[in-house]
């Protein structure tokens, strides 16, 4: 009896050990008249704590439903390996970007499911749709609709604005007005020299991205910033992307000096510090740049300030390019539209504001007004006028020396330096873009 009990507490135990590590399931007497759906999500700095209290408040609110909850680190290990046997989630919240690549194998692959009926559907209690309650702008890039087909394959998740960082508290000091044209960006940069300070810094020329692809939009538009990402023919030689090299080439004339010899890895902080010590007046960043200077010394008076680009001219539209992650459906799921409902409860009021506890972010109207301190100016960018840039360059078979970042961003400190014109700069640029389209994928 003994050898019985122990071996019976040994079972309990090793079963209570699996359901712990990084699967949730919450099987109880009656479930196996519920639907089981599947849910897997990558277990980032957010914690996966939030995971399972949206996952318990959509049982709660939708009692024919059982979640089957997977958080691990190492998303792709766990359920890469199941795919291949045809074990498929139903729901994965896995971005692009990740070095795994398997969110990009299954675009590759054509393994997602269209989605794009998700905007249609009505927000769990609110009178409201998805498509309305999202931010405009998150729905309709590459990011989202990879094959350029007009259809959602992957929706929007957890955001990060980026922009241009400055020191209000100096602002309030001298009586100056934050620029609103570049027009008056120049005025500015003119008026901060007379005092000795530079208008603009840059960590490393790798922060030029978040930038860049907002001042195509201002220049071009949209459509013409997501023909630039996609190689279009001549798209570089248009007017359109002449004039955004040619805005990012005067800042350039007014980058503070030493910005140039500590723009690395080693030093950038370096660079965000003249922010700090009212050196210079704006820099390119994320969010996450309050965070890295939490500790660094302030001028007396420092306070963040943060704003979208400049528009063109008064007003034109004013853009913020933001980084966000995705969530999407296999298209082998047992059960995609439960798991297109589900992502729909992502968005409700209930599960924006649990996983903003963990300040994970959705790009939701208003989501400004649930958030306290500095995250509130960042988050209200788009509540205040600026529209959001999202996406990036379309992935290509690797074409050997060329890389459109290293062109585009790399040459950013020899246009500061004076090192290269503005025309080479260009010619470089298309050329790259010119090898990189026929590898596209």
């Amino acid at each position: 009896m003994k050898r019985f009990v122990a071996l019976f507490c040994t079972l309990v135990l090793a079963a209570s050990l699996f359901t712990s590590c990084g699967t949730r399931e919450s099987g109880t007497e009656g479930d196996e008249d519920k639907t089981v759906l599947k849910v897997a999500v990558l277990e980032s700095a957010y914690g996966k704590t939030m995971w399972e209290d949206v996952a318990a408040a959509y049982e709660a609110d939708h009692p024919d439903v059982r979640i089957e909850l997977t958080a691990e680190k190492n998303l792709e290990d766990v359920i890469g390996s199941k795919m291949k046997s045809g074990d498929y989630p139903d729901v994965v919240h896995l971005a692009t970007g990740r070095e795994a690549g398997l969110t990009e194998t299954m675009i590759r692959e054509n393994s997602l499911a269209d989605i794009s009926d998700i905007l249609d559907k009505k927000v769990f209690g609110e009178d409201v749709s998805v498509g309305e309650k999202l931010i405009d702008g998150f729905t309709d890039t590459a990011a989202t609709n990879p094959y350029d087909d007009d259809k959602m394959y992957m929706a929007p998740m957890f955001y990060g604005p980026c922009g241009l960082f400055y020191n209000a508290g100096l602002f309030a000091e001298k009586n100056w007005t934050v620029p609103t044209t570049w027009d008056e960006m120049w005025e500015l940069g003119q008026k901060a020299e007379e005092e000795g300070i530079a208008l603009f810094t840059y960590p490393t020329t790798g922060y030029f991205d978040s930038l860049m692809y907002a001042l195509l939009c201002e220049t071009g538009g949209v459509d013409f910033y997501n023909d630039c990402m996609r190689y279009e023919e001549g798209i570089w030689d248009k007017e359109e992307a002449r004039e955004a090299l040619d805005i990012v080439a005067r800042l350039a004339s007014y980058t503070e000096p030493t910005t140039v010899a500590n723009a690395n890895n080693d030093n950038y902080l370096k660079n965000q510090q003249l922010i700090l010590d009212n050196k210079a007046l704006f820099m390119p960043n994320g969010t996450w740049v309050v965070g890295e200077m939490v500790d660094a010394p302030k001028a007396d008076g420092f306070e963040w300030g943060f704003m979208s680009l400049p528009a063109m001219e008064s007003g034109k539209d004013r853009y913020s390019f933001t980084y966000f992650e995705q969530i999407w459906v296999p298209e082998n799921a047992k059960h995609k539209e439960e798991a297109k409902d589900f992502i729909a409860y992502l968005y409700s009021d209930k599960a924006v504001q649990i996983f903003a506890e963990s300040g994970a972010i959705q790009p939701v109207q208003g989501v400004s007004e649930i958030l306290e301190g500095d995250n509130k100016l960042f988050y209200s960018i788009y509540d205040t006028g600026a529209k959001a840039v999202l996406g990036g360059f379309a992935a290509t078979d690797p074409v050997e020396g060329v890389s459109m970042t290293d062109t585009l961003f790399g040459t950013i400190n020899s246009i500061v330096s004076g090192d290269k014109t503005v025309d080479e700069w260009q010619a470089a640029i298309k050329s790259a873009s010119d090898s990189l389209r026929g590898a596209l994928k």
